[in-house]
């Protein structure tokens, strides 16, 4: 009776989700309320969790809780270290959610809000966290073994090696997206500039008070931190407002791009206590604690949506993101669905801290859910604005004019009136000087998230709610600079080891300067040419971006698959092989078109191209032919690496369906390289976090 009961309870919560979603999706001719996207995600989210989840681990994966982990078996207080569950989701939580799943929703906005919805919730429940989870399990069952080392494990050197450095080459790619999103928000914003400014030496304070000054006091560095936090988002109204200060804390594209790549380098080299890790747990409580705020406040205003749900632009005419809605839907909204930069957490440093198989499925599938969360709570904040104030903000000087007269007359003739005095009189309302082509999505994320706060606790703190949600996306983006920055630098000295061994010495100084500097001159590369970009750069990065990303979560998932069909469990290979061949085959497409697409604004060559011919006729500006010639390199430089980007993902699949068809004929492959199986019980010692 117990068990009907309990089964009966699901299936209503399934039906009440199933509900919401479909009142989203039929929704037609009038405004549809916010509430219902949170309720059709909260259904989603639970009856996955429960029973596709709760399925994939006791059955696809056979977790063994009985089973000792690595962090029990090689314990040694630095790197593996038994954690308990929670701050092990924590943990997993502030490393996996970046840039992704606040900036790639807002950004496929103009798609309308209901492909967007669909993506962000079937993507992450069925694709997603399934990446996340059996990753990790997989990681976790070989020891913390690496996505690159578990490649070369299972599906032979070749695999392994092409793994390996295109996972390199992607990391470069996702700092400078993540550093180019930071840029366009605290663009000619003194406020934003100093409150962003403002978290390094708080976080440097806070480690210091943690490790030196009251060592174990945790409790009163988080609350240290916090409230130094608040200070610095009211303080920096105050500078705003100050003729002294703020021109101290007002700069252009390029001043704040070589402020972000100086700051990467400092960050990589100073000791992990002092900045990353006192930066990564105060970020923890801002990011979960602003996400659940804004879901409180959505349910107490319960705005409208006045973004239609599919707008004109999914004919591939869109001015925030260039492309069709297929297949770009899919690689702009990356880390809110699928991210294949998770699976490198995955099996990185979460697996060396689970305790017990039984928590997999709260770390890898929960904490992937928690973040889809914040992709549709970011989905939501842009879509209240009203679409002329949205692609105001979003749109580049390149794409709908110089001058604000020529970028709302623009706008307006697509249908999604507005005008300057609206955008002048936002600006100044948010405590701006202007919100024009602000491009990235963090401003327009700001803009929203303010408005909701504002409608829901007061509208006389309308600027503060702003720069409060600019400080929180800084935090989402600088953690994963940072942490992005230092694993990419432990990536690049393996591999610069096996050519001159000293280089991979972790433990040198000298190794980690020198490979810190490679790598953070390497982003920082695509960084300040996205950022003199007259289109804005994000158009050209984010693709880029989404569509390596992506290849590596079907990577990761081909690798999963390997594994599970090795295990003699090749009737559940379709857990992970479809999700995967969603990806290839979009990734795919998505790379052909931007390599060969004639659409100049679409194509890497096509574009390349028109600005060369432009610039031999003469008819850019000054200030354009500057740029151009570095613009016309870094196109088909983006063509080259989204070649080895396809050339890599194909291998590896041919790779998986040449070990896969020898293991069910009986032939020989690479044997599994999981560890001996050691009883939990022999293994007992105290867990990090417990009293």
């Amino acid at each position: 009776m117990q068990t009907l009961m309990k089964n009966l309870v699901w299936v209503v919560v399934g039906i009440f989700g199933a509900a919401c979603l479909g009142g989203i999706a039929l929704n037609r001719g009038e405004t549809i309320n916010a509430f219902w996207f949170i309720a059709a995600a909260a259904g989603i989210y639970a009856v996955a969790y429960r029973l596709y989840a709760g399925w994939i681990v006791a059955t696809v994966l056979s977790a063994d809780p009985t089973r000792a982990t690595p962090a029990l078996r090689l314990n040694d207080g630095r790197d593996y270290v038994p954690t308990h569950r929670w701050i092990t989701f924590g943990h997993h939580f502030a490393a996996i959610a970046g840039a992704g799943p606040l900036v790639g929703p807002v950004l496929a906005a103009q798609f309308g809000y209901l492909p967007g919805t669909l993506w962000l919730l079937v993507g992450s429940v069925l694709g997603g966290c399934v990446q996340d989870m059996v990753i990790l399990w997989g990681s976790t069952r070989r020891d913390g073994r690496t996505l690159g080392q578990m490649a070369r494990d299972e599906l032979g050197p070749v695999a392994g090696a092409a793994a390996l450095v295109g996972t390199l080459l992607i990391m470069v790619l996702i700092v400078a997206v993540l550093g180019l999103v930071v840029v366009n928000a605290m663009k000619h914003s003194p406020w934003g500039t100093f409150t962003v400014a403002m978290t390094i030496p708080i976080a440097i304070l806070v480690g210091i008070y943690m490790r030196v000054l009251r060592p174990g006091r945790v409790l009163e560095g988080s609350l240290i931190g916090l409230v130094l936090l608040l200070a610095a988002t009211v303080g920096g109204g105050w500078v705003a407002e100050s003729p002294t200060l703020a021109p101290l804390f007002d700069y252009d594209g390029p001043a704040l791009a070589l402020a972000v790549i100086g700051y990467g380098f400092v960050a990589a080299i100073l000791p992990v206590w002092l900045l990353l890790a006192p930066r990564d747990y105060i970020s923890t409580f801002i990011k979960l604690g602003a996400i659940l705020l804004l879901a409180f406040a959505v349910i107490i205003l319960r705005p409208d949506m006045h973004m239609p749900a599919v707008t004109r632009f999914v004919d591939g005419t869109g001015p925030v993101v260039a492309g069709h809605i297929y297949p770009f839907l899919f690689i702009t909204i990356a880390c809110g669905a699928v991210s294949g930069f998770h699976a490198l957490i995955s099996s990185g440093t979460t697996p060396k801290l689970i305790a017990s198989e039984a928590d997999l499925r709260l770390v890898g599938y929960g904490s992937m859910v928690m973040e889809s969360f914040v992709g549709i709570m970011a989905l939501i904040a842009a879509c209240v604005l009203d679409p002329g104030v949205y692609f105001a903000i979003n749109s580049a000087p390149g794409v709908v004019g110089a001058t604000p007269e020529q970028a709302v007359a623009t706008i307006s003739s697509w249908g999604f009136p507005v005008t300057v005095e609206t955008m002048t009189a936002l600006a100044k309302e948010m405590g701006e000087t202007t919100l024009m082509h602000r491009t990235g999505g963090a401003p327009s994320l700001a803009v929203g998230m303010a408005h909701i706060f504002a409608g829901a606790f007061g509208q006389g703190l309308i600027a503060l709610w702003y720069h409060f949600a600019i400080m929180f996306e800084a935090l989402f983006i600088l953690t994963a600079v940072d942490a992005g920055t230092r694993v990419g630098r432990f990536m690049l000295q393996d591999l610069l080891g096996n050519i001159y061994r000293p280089l991979g010495n972790t433990g040198s100084y000298v190794s980690t300067v020198i490979c810190s500097a490679l790598f953070v001159g390497a982003w920082g590369y695509f960084l300040y040419v996205g950022v003199i970009d007259p289109n804005g750069g994000i158009n050209i990065l984010w693709p880029l971006f989404g569509i390596s990303n992506q290849m590596l979560a079907a990577i990761a998932l081909a690798i999963a698959t390997t594994i599970l069909v090795k295990q003699g469990k090749l009737r559940f290979a379709w857990v992970t092989g479809l999700p995967m061949a969603f990806l290839a085959v979009t990734t795919t497409v998505a790379a052909w078109q931007k390599l060969f697409s004639a659409d100049p604004r679409v194509g890497f060559i096509a574009g390349a191209d028109t600005m060369a011919a432009k610039l031999e006729a003469g008819t850019l500006s000054a200030a354009q032919a500057a740029a151009a010639p570095q613009l016309i390199f870094n196109q088909r430089l983006d063509a080259g690496l989204t070649v080895f980007f396809i050339l890599v993902l194909w291998v590896t699949i041919i790779e998986m369906v040449r070990i896969s068809l020898r293991h069910t004929q009986g032939k020989s492959v690479p044997p599994l390289s999981e560890a001996p199986y050691v009883a939990m019980d022999q293994l007992t010692p105290r867990m990090a976090g417990e009293d």
